[in-house]
């Protein structure tokens, strides 16, 4: 058997299969020291559910403002300093952001992210959803991935933002290089591209919010530019940038990562996914239990801002605290038996895949949204859905919990055309819609 002495959180192995590890950390150390691989700062990895509800509840000794992450990286490297002096300087809007600045920038995008609006996309996430099975459906088989989890929120969310559907590989490409530079494990080589490709994020989206001050469209940009910070000012070009990111970051990495898991779950469940099929009223409680078993999200930094005691561990100021959703989320003491899947668990939302709190996700209905219509779809017009020999492969991620690539084979369900499925709307995205954790 082994010891939590034996594991090595940053190795690649770990973070591809973590959950033995977590299970030990629970067990023996739930706020664990780790060595830290890039900064001088005490790291500290969390992995209980309740540990990580105080932290996420206490954001004035646990800050949300990890951007000297990035940022002391630059002050040491001259070309780094080069590269990121072609954009805007990184703002702390959202993610990265503590009150009272972070209510200020919420408010802004929750108008713009309103429930009317993201309700108006059901027909629109549909045709997607129903576009891109038919594009492999008759071939019995796909990669999974690249064929349906990368494109559908893709295409949602450069619909939201008014971007052209042309542009999306450069879009997954920025989102790539955003993850990874939060990650803080990048080669110096690594660190040079993704910052050129986020001056390359910045000037893309420059010219778009430049097109959007002269002539407004009905899309989520055009709402951004036009709000009011404290009713008085509009946000500037760097702020603009900042919330543009996080958007399209939120958007569809962490959607793709949860629709790619969620197929994963159901091919090593069949009984799960008869269930599902069989009854598709669990189809909510389905999505909130692939969150919690997925958790996108793996993990969130947090700064200790002061000396602080959490449980019976000391905590300096200036540590970094890692918190690990992708635990907590299958610890036994909130979620009975945590590691299996089950569709009907009665607690299943109250996982911590979105968040808890202020950072609660504003993109969460919008997850949820495309989550059940993919599923709803999908589980209506595929049959047998099975793993084929190439099978499926995670990449190690320090944040994200991210499928490379899944091979699936199938049957067509008979009668189960997209023309069909259109008379067959199931109401779904109702009471979970507005859980809140």
């Amino acid at each position: 058997m082994k010891h939590l002495s034996d594991y090595n959180f940053f190795d690649p192995e770990v973070l591809v299969c973590p959950y033995e590890f977590y299970k030990l950390a629970q067990e023996q150390a739930p706020i664990m020291e780790l060595p830290s691989p890039s900064t001088e700062a005490k790291l500290f990895l969390v992995t209980r559910y309740d540990l990580a509800i105080e932290i996420l509840k206490d954001t004035r000794v646990f800050s949300s403002n990890f951007s000297t992450l990035l940022a002391g990286k630059e002050q040491h490297d001259q070309e780094l300093q080069k590269i990121a002096a072609q954009g805007w300087p990184q703002m702390n809007t959202l993610l990265t952001a503590d009150p009272p600045e972070h209510e200020r920038f919420r408010s802004l995008v929750n108008k713009a992210f309103t429930s009317s609006r993201i309700n108006k996309m059901r027909d629109l996430i549909e045709q997607i959803v129903d576009e891109l099975i038919d594009s492999f459906i008759d071939r019995g088989k796909c990669e999974f991935v690249s064929e349906f989890a990368v494109p559908l929120p893709l295409k949602v969310i450069a619909q939201q933002l008014g971007v052209p559907q042309a542009d999306l590989p450069k879009f997954k490409q920025w989102s790539d290089a955003f993850i990874a530079r939060l990650g803080n494990l990048l080669s110096r080589e690594q660190e040079i591209e993704c910052a050129k490709d986020v001056v390359a994020f910045q000037h893309y989206f420059h010219d778009v919010i430049e097109s959007r001050q002269k002539q407004p469209q009905d899309d989520l940009i055009t709402d951004l530019v036009q709000a009011k910070v404290d009713g008085e000012r509009s946000l500037d070009t760097a702020e603009l940038l900042s919330i543009i990111q996080q958007i399209l970051v939120a958007g569809n990495e962490t959607v793709t990562s949860a629709i790619a898991g969620g197929m994963l779950l159901l091919t090593n469940n069949k009984e799960q996914m008869k269930l599902v099929q069989t009854d598709i009223s669990l189809l909510e409680n389905f999505v909130e239990e692939v969150l919690r078993m997925q958790s996108p999200t793996a993990g969130m930094w947090r700064v200790v801002t002061e000396d602080t005691k959490l449980q019976d561990v000391d905590l300096k100021a200036g540590s970094l605290v890692m918190l690990r959703f992708d635990a907590a989320n299958r610890d036994s003491l909130k979620f009975l038996e945590g590691e299996r899947f089950d569709v009907r668990r009665h607690n299943a939302s109250n996982h911590l895949s979105f968040g808890h709190g202020i950072h609660f996700c504003l993109g969460a209905m919008l997850a949820r949204k495309e989550m059940q219509i993919a599923y709803q779809r999908l589980l209506l017009r595929l049959k047998d859905i099975r793993l084929t020999q190439e099978g499926y492969q995670y990449l190690p991620n320090v944040l994200m919990r991210t499928l490379k690539h899944l091979y699936i084979e199938f049957d067509k369900a008979s009668g189960t055309t997209s023309s069909v499925i259109n008379t067959t709307r199931i109401s779904i995205g109702g009471k979970n819609n507005a859980t809140n954790h």
